[in-house]
């Protein structure tokens, strides 16, 4: 499960990502609204720990801009900001809960396990045409034929079916599956797509990874 955390105090955020990460949790941190945002709108993400005073955007907008993207990942926003006000702006700009600080670490990971079991079935499996990614073992099923998948081509895999028919460049993929800091390159996009081309070929899947010039890839079905 990846979860996106979105504030400007770094201790703070980075004592979040440590106590997540202990809990089995795939964890980023950013800094700003405006980064948040532009991380938040890559669809990639199964929760979002949001603050709400931040620079370049504060929650508010961001958790409005995720929304008005189409995005439904969960949203937490974790704040000071208390007041009934606050609590009610946040929550009709997108927010699914809004727990305020100081927090009991406890009552954190209550509120991200309950918002997790929200999203139902969407937790444990992505599917499109006629193949489901069961994302509890990595593994691709097609009827009654499966694939098990490498621990790259699972992420590969899981990109491209959160973005269906939307395109998702080389850039992007590198990025969250290999990390900004990689000496990977496009070519190992390439040569894992290639995988997942076969895989999917061979249980009879009717999914097809179509590549465009310069955009990146993007699934249809035959």
């Amino acid at each position: 499960m990846k979860i996106l955390i979105i504030e400007d105090d770094k201790l703070l955020a980075d004592s979040l990502k440590d106590l997540l990460s202990k809990r089995g949790f795939d964890v980023e941190a950013v800094y700003d609204g405006e980064d948040g945002a532009d991380y938040a709108e890559l669809g990639v993400y199964d929760l979002l720990i949001l603050d709400v005073m931040m620079p370049k955007m504060n929650g508010y907008e961001v958790a409005r801009h995720v929304r008005a993207k189409h995005c439904a990942t969960p949203i937490l926003m974790l704040t000071a900001k208390s007041s009934l006000e606050d609590r009610i702006e946040g929550l009709n700009a997108g927010a699914d809960y809004y727990l305020t600080k100081p927090f009991d670490s406890r009552e954190l990971l209550a509120c991200i396990n309950a918002l997790l079991r929200r999203q139902g079935n969407e937790v444990d499996e992505l599917v499109f045409g006629n193949t489901e990614l069961d994302l509890s073992i990595s593994t691709l099923i097609c009827g009654e034929k499966s694939v098990r998948l490498s621990a790259k081509e699972f992420d590969v895999m899981r990109l491209l079916m959160q973005s269906k028919e939307k395109n998702m460049s080389k850039e992007i993929i590198l990025a969250r599956v290999w990390g900004y800091d990689s000496d990977a390159v496009e070519n190992h996009v390439e040569v894992y797509v290639g995988f997942l081309r076969k895989k999917l070929a061979s249980i009879g899947s009717n999914v097809k990874i179509v590549a465009l010039r310069k955009l990146g890839y993007h699934l249809e079905t035959e």
